[in-house]
């Protein structure tokens, strides 16, 4: 079993910025491709960034391409989001998930494990 936890959410302004992270547990960090899903008010969750085990592969959601970076330390069993140029569109609880495979099973939301979200409001 793998445990989650975010921390780093909070109430910004438009175009200021925020970096989330979520600490790991109960499994070796370095086995779990880690991603970042986001749900807004009344929407589905998405997809937003995912790192693989190494950190050597990443993906973003093309509303946060240029916006947002994703990383991770293995030594500290931390994925990070770092999220710039925050938009009033981006406001949602964001989750962190983890997953031994990548891409394709975490990416489309079906990671194993999943924490249990912080919220991000951006005011305009």
């Amino acid at each position: 079993q793998v445990h989650l936890v975010e921390f780093g959410g909070g109430l910004v302004q438009s175009g200021c910025s925020l970096r989330l992270s979520c600490a790991a547990s109960g499994r070796p960090f370095s086995d779990l491709a880690m991603v970042w899903f986001r749900q807004a008010s009344g929407k589905e969750r998405e997809f937003v960034a995912g790192i693989s085990w190494s950190g050597g592969n990443t993906k973003y959601a093309e509303s946060v391409k240029g916006r947002f970076t994703i990383s991770r330390d293995n030594a500290k069993n931390t994925v990070f989001l770092q999220m710039n140029s925050l938009k009033p569109e981006d406001t949602a609880v964001y989750y962190c998930a983890a997953d031994q495979r990548w891409p394709s099973t975490i990416v489309d939301g079906r990671a194993s494990y999943w924490g249990q979200g912080t919220q991000v409001t951006v005011s305009s």
